[in-house]
């Protein structure tokens, strides 16, 4: 495999090291908005040895329908995410992606848009998709603008199925195509 081909212009994608890499990811549920931000259900605190055994579980039951990364920062390799595409329909070409990048001080830095890049990339020249999708809450708008940099559509959403603070949000499904996405990389605008 090429080695460009998981590298972006600020971040390059790699294998989870759990040994290396669970202290850090379980500080990232220590925030709140992290968790908030992460998952759909009640924010909750994973300690060092549930972030390795859910992760040592996921690396026994991973199949050919899920490819799991580390997000590393290119200037000083520093773990600064994960990334993956899951359920992968190979019948009909189609998976859907999930993203976090862990400290506030790494948001709105490019980080999660680079990231992006590199695994639509992966998904459609490596693996042959014909289309990614992905869901983000309503309260989220800078990742719904990142997701957009990347190429993804807003193609829906589900209407006030989430109760954050005693207010209710919408589920914005996204999506992009292959095609679209060979469109932008045509244009030099998605390259990553």
């Amino acid at each position: 495999m090429d080695n460009q081909l998981l590298r972006g212009q600020l971040v390059r994608l790699c294998a989870v090291n759990v040994e290396q890499d669970a202290e850090m990811i379980a500080a990232w549920f220590h925030d709140s908005e992290y968790s908030i931000l992460s998952d759909a259900a009640a924010a909750r605190m994973w300690s060092v040895k549930q972030v390795k055994e859910h992760a040592e579980k996921e690396m026994e039951t991973e199949s050919a329908t899920t490819f799991a990364f580390a997000i590393r920062a290119l200037a000083d390799d520093r773990l600064v995410g994960t990334i993956d595409l899951s359920g992968i329909r190979w019948t009909h070409g189609d998976t859907f992606v999930g993203i976090g990048i862990g400290k506030r001080e790494d948001w709105g830095k490019g980080y999660g848009t680079d990231a992006m890049r590199v695994i639509l990339r992966f998904a459609f020249a490596e693996l042959n998709l014909h289309r990614v999708s992905l869901d983000v809450f309503e309260f989220n708008p800078r990742a719904i603008r990142s997701y957009e940099k990347a190429g993804f559509k807003i193609e829906g959403r589900q209407r006030a199925t989430l109760n954050q603070d005693g207010k209710r949000y919408d589920m914005v499904y996204m999506g992009v195509l292959r095609d679209e996405w060979q469109t932008m990389t045509d244009d030099g605008n998605a390259l990553a």
